[in-house]
């Protein structure tokens, strides 16, 4: 298991200006939702952006702390033309 607060702060320390939502998807929170905003992914295909925000979690999906997870990413950009 891992908090949303922790999630959010492996995020953040990959990507210091992200926005970060996460949602615990079953309430065993080892399945998550997350929704980043981050000039990070300008100029990134999705399966870029899927391998970053790995990589930031990489820990905790090694550990077995996240079982599962649903990433939306967008650029501010993206995400205010929304």
């Amino acid at each position: 298991m891992i908090s949303q607060d922790a999630l959010i702060q492996y995020i953040e320390k990959a990507m210091p200006d992200a926005q970060v939502t996460v949602r615990d998807r079953t309430g065993t929170m080892d399945h998550y939702q997350v929704q980043i905003i981050s000039e990070a992914f300008e100029g990134k295909n999705l399966l870029d952006r899927q391998r970053f925000v790995y990589q930031a979690l990489d820990e905790p999906m090694k550990d077995g702390r996240i079982h599962a997870l649903e990433i939306k990413s967008q650029t501010p950009e993206e995400a205010g033309s929304a």
